[in-house]
């Protein structure tokens, strides 16, 4: 049997950080640092990140969205941008670019953060597929970006809340992308054992 079909299939990851202050340096960013670190630690492939850090304007970020998918990233990520103020615009770019909104994601992601917080009902993440691409808003706090993503444990360390990344896997295969593998310690995904291949 070849090696390579051993290992976890390569993957490209779009992560774009969404900030008038943080793109102009006058704080720096922790979205992207955030997102990367997360990633390499959930996923077992190996990941070629292709980070952007940009400002709150709805054509930078759609135009952005629509630059990583045809780079041939099968996950974006986005941070930032997605409250009620009037710069806040990542889900109207983010829709604007959609061929299929994914409600489901979003709701998951404000049940997580009601748990912690009253003001989760005022959060407008979206989730979109655009192609063969799962493109995602997150938090625009690095805490809560991985809440959202892990979901909520018990004290015993089993799953209260389904994290939404459990979800993202499955997601790509249907859209036809790469087998995503994850670490279960951090997030397990979660697939029909129709659609599991053989353990490793």
């Amino acid at each position: 049997m070849n090696d390579n079909a051993l290992q976890p299939e390569p993957v490209r990851i779009g992560i774009v950080s969404i900030s008038d202050r943080a793109s102009t340096g006058v704080y720096e960013d922790k979205g992207l640092p955030a997102l990367q670190d997360w990633l390499s630690r959930a996923l077992k492939n190996p990941i070629s990140f292709e980070p952007r850090l940009i400002p709150d304007e709805m054509d930078r970020i759609s135009a952005t969205l629509i630059e990583l998918v045809d780079a041939g990233c099968s996950l974006v990520l986005t941070t930032g941008g997605t409250g009620p103020a009037l710069r806040d615009v990542t889900p109207e770019a983010t829709l604007a670019v959609a061929h299929k909104e994914m409600p489901g994601f979003g709701e998951q992601m404000r049940q997580i953060s009601l748990t912690f917080v009253p003001t989760a009902i005022l959060s407008r993440q979206v989730a979109v597929v655009r192609g063969n691409s799962l493109i995602i808003n997150l938090p625009g706090q690095p805490k809560a970006i991985a809440e959202t993503l892990e979901g909520l444990k018990n004290a015993d360390g089993t799953q209260k809340i389904n994290g939404i990344f459990a979800a993202v896997p499955y997601c790509i295969d249907l859209i036809g992308g790469p087998y995503l593998e994850t670490h279960d310690e951090v997030c397990k995904g979660f697939r029909p054992k129709s659609a599991l291949r053989p353990a490793r």
